[in-house]
């Protein structure tokens, strides 16, 4: 395992972590989750990655149980927290500096630690202004309660925001930004946010490197029965990839798994290494609900060489969607 700074900061993360979204009390009891965290801490592993919306909290609190009894040393791991989704009274979701607070010590309370190491924004809150974002987080920071926070699916302009507010303030700005990248996801990674890395020193905790597994390839032929998309409640997924453009986006894992056969590689080996191949990316958030799974997703770091610059440029002309540079005239 190796291990990547989160943006410019000092922190050190293991480039692949583990997620706990649909997981974590929902396909996974206690038992599970204490198998998946062993071994992903043993193989390196430091960052366990949450939310109060996951299960309505009760991802947070399976995973607390497991990190209570497997009692791994405060300061070797990394948990977070995202705020957002708390409930569904009006000052139980959103920005609110009410609700930042609220969901901070809930999610503390839940994952049995007594500070987040990062925390962040699940979505923009269009209703709360910014700078009472910003200046609640940061006095969590000023508390000790958080140590780094940052946001989730923000567009370039509302990080730019926030970020300038806070230079302005003088206060704590975000940190990172936790989006979807993927084979199929490359704009604001690739495009939106490219001059923010310099600027903002960003870092990037990335979600969904699979693409909800289709990039495994194991739905080329079907939906399985025992998929996620198949789990009730995520129904909206399985929507997606049943669309014209979602059937679309199957034909290009078919040439995809053609290419990795070729390159001596699974297809999601492949995924996931040319999603570790951006330098922006501070880690690559796996999920899954085995320890199988998991033991295979790891098992990609052996084969780094393969993914050489001929592969990334196959993989280019058949995905047919990396973002353009800035122009020059």
């Amino acid at each position: 395992m190796d291990y990547r700074r989160l943006g410019k900061s000092g922190l050190q993360v293991s480039e692949l972590s583990l997620g706990s979204w649909v997981t974590f009390g929902k396909q996974v009891d206690e038992k599970e989750a204490m198998s998946l965290m062993t071994h992903a801490y043993d193989e390196g592993i430091n960052f366990f990655d949450n939310a109060e919306g996951y299960e309505a909290g009760a991802s947070e609190a399976l995973m607390g149980q497991a990190l209570n009894k497997l009692g791994f040393s405060r300061d070797s791991f990394i948990v977070s927290s995202k705020v957002f989704w708390g409930g569904s009274k009006p000052t139980q979701r959103g920005l609110s500096r009410k609700h930042v607070f609220d969901a901070a010590h809930a999610a503390m309370k839940r994952l049995q630690v007594d500070y987040l190491d990062l925390y962040f924004c699940h979505r923009p809150d269009v209703d709360t202004p910014i700078e009472e974002t910003v200046r609640a987080m940061h006095e969590l920071v000023q508390q000790g309660k958080v140590l780094y926070w940052g946001t989730s699916e923000w567009n370039a302009q509302q990080l730019t925001e926030a970020w300038a507010v806070a230079k302005d303030l003088k206060i704590t700005p975000p940190q990172m930004e936790q989006p979807q990248y993927n084979l199929f996801e490359r704009q604001k990674v690739e495009g939106d946010y490219a001059p923010l890395y310099d600027l903002m020193g960003l870092g990037t905790t990335i979600w969904s490197p699979l693409a909800s597994g289709v990039l495994t390839g194991k739905y080329n032929k079907g939906i399985p029965a025992d998929s996620r998309m198949n789990l009730k409640g995520y129904e909206w997924l399985k929507a997606e990839w049943e669309s014209d453009k979602g059937k679309q986006r199957l034909a290009q894992v078919a040439e995809l798994a053609k290419l990795a056969d070729e390159a001596g590689l699974p297809i999601h080996h492949m995924a996931l290494l040319w999603c570790l191949a951006n330098p922006h990316v501070s880690t690559v958030i796996l999920g899954a609900s085995k320890k199988s799974q998991l033991v295979d997703n790891l098992a990609a770091l052996k084969s780094k060489a393969k993914l050489t610059a001929d592969v990334m440029d196959k993989i280019d002309v058949i995905m047919g969607n990396k973002p353009a540079g800035p122009l020059r005239y």
